[in-house]
């Protein structure tokens, strides 16, 4: 029996949106899974290297690994009026040569903060440890993402939504793009299919048996949030919208490309439906 290692991180959707498979709610006999949970910018690095069959990323990320990953249209990650924040100490002005930490090179709100803050001087540090960096001074402001956006200390205060400063750069009214799922081109097409399929039941299952599974996941001590902040989170970023990629979230990816194609991060503009997984395969195999 082949076994596929999914690699997702180990925020609160992400998790929730693979355990439908981990307990076993959705698969198939053939098709054996295995799962590794790592910040996301631990595999945004993985994916270039190539490491694992069906990985989380970044969007931002994508156009570098179109080669070696199809793009998956199931669990995806967007913001609609929300997103990552730019936090700094209350009451703090920024210089325009502020230094700021962010959660990785390879993220949408980095690839984004950088085209909005040329001068900021960025480090990049694991997303967990961004807020303590502000709070001892280490940096002056730092990009919050996942379960962080949600609470954070009374110190602190947003300087700039990242949600805004996409809405600034895209020009006009679209969801933001944060991460989706990708898997490896030197998989069989038969069995890339397969695992889409399994993984778009998987988010699906587990969006309409939300309140079971977030139970489950705190029972375990999956997550690292309460009852009452996994609920507002996963209604953030697991959810309807989540399951298969819409026509208007497909314009959205698009844009974030075509802005970094115009601001030098990608050497051609890509278009996302391009990098698809045919599904259409199958079809014809079995005519």
């Amino acid at each position: 029996m082949p076994k596929y290692t999914v690699a997702h991180s180990p925020d609160a959707d992400d998790i929730f949106m693979y355990y439908a498979i981990k307990f076993g709610w959705v698969g198939k006999k053939d098709i054996e899974f295995s799962n590794i949970g790592l910040d996301i910018e631990t595999l945004n690095e993985e994916a270039l290297k190539n490491t694992y069959e069906a990985t989380a990323i970044s969007f931002a990320l994508y156009p570098k690994i179109k080669d070696e990953y199809a793009m998956l249209k199931t669990a995806v990650s967007f913001g609609s009026g929300y997103g990552p924040k730019l936090i700094k100490k209350k009451g703090a002005p920024l210089k325009r040569n502020f230094k700021v930490a962010l959660s990785g090179k390879h993220t949408t709100n980095a690839m984004l903060f950088r085209m909005a803050y040329p001068e900021a001087r960025i480090t990049y540090k694991n997303f967990l440890d961004i807020e303590k960096a502000v709070l001892d001074g280490e940096v002056h402001a730092g990009v919050l993402i996942h379960e962080s956006i949600l609470e954070y200390s009374q110190e602190l205060e947003v300087e700039k939504e990242i949600w805004d400063v996409w809405q600034e750069l895209a020009g006009k009214d679209l969801p933001l793009p944060l991460g989706g799922m990708a898997v490896r081109r030197s998989l069989p097409l038969n069995r890339a299919i397969e695992i889409e399929e399994i993984l778009t039941q998987g988010v699906e299952v587990a969006v309409k048996n939300s309140s079971i599974l977030g139970k489950m996941l705190i029972e375990r001590d999956l997550v690292r949030v309460d009852e009452k902040t996994l609920d507002t989170y996963l209604g953030l970023y697991a959810n309807d919208a989540s399951i298969s990629l819409s026509k208007v979230q497909i314009e959205a990816i698009n844009k974030l490309f075509e802005i970094g194609y115009k601001h030098g991060e990608y050497p051609q503009l890509l278009q996302v439906q391009d990098y698809f997984v045919p599904h259409e395969y199958k079809e014809i195999r079995n005519s």
